[in-house]
């Protein structure tokens, strides 16, 4: 199983996209600084993520989230709202 997670930070307005197959120690070492691409914007909230059943499938679903109608996909399915 591969998991596409969506992290937020709770320090700036920034979101970041990845896919693991450990969900878990993969959002742990974001919010340790182990990751060079997040450390700048740690700690993070696991906003939303989706269970895939191969790693082709979740790179490509990772690259479409990362693409504008992506991105648009997953404001409007995958964002919790905010107040």
């Amino acid at each position: 199983m591969f998991y596409v997670y969506i992290l937020k930070s709770k320090v700036k307005e920034w979101r970041y996209v990845g896919f693991t197959r450990d969900l878990r120690k993969r959002v742990k070492e974001h919010n340790s600084g182990k990751s060079r691409a997040t450390k700048n914007y740690k700690p993070f909230d696991l906003v939303s993520y989706v269970a895939v059943s191969d790693k082709e499938t979740a790179l490509k679903l990772e690259r479409y989230f990362k693409s504008g109608s992506g991105i648009a996909w997953m404001n409007k399915h995958l964002m919790p709202e905010e107040d």
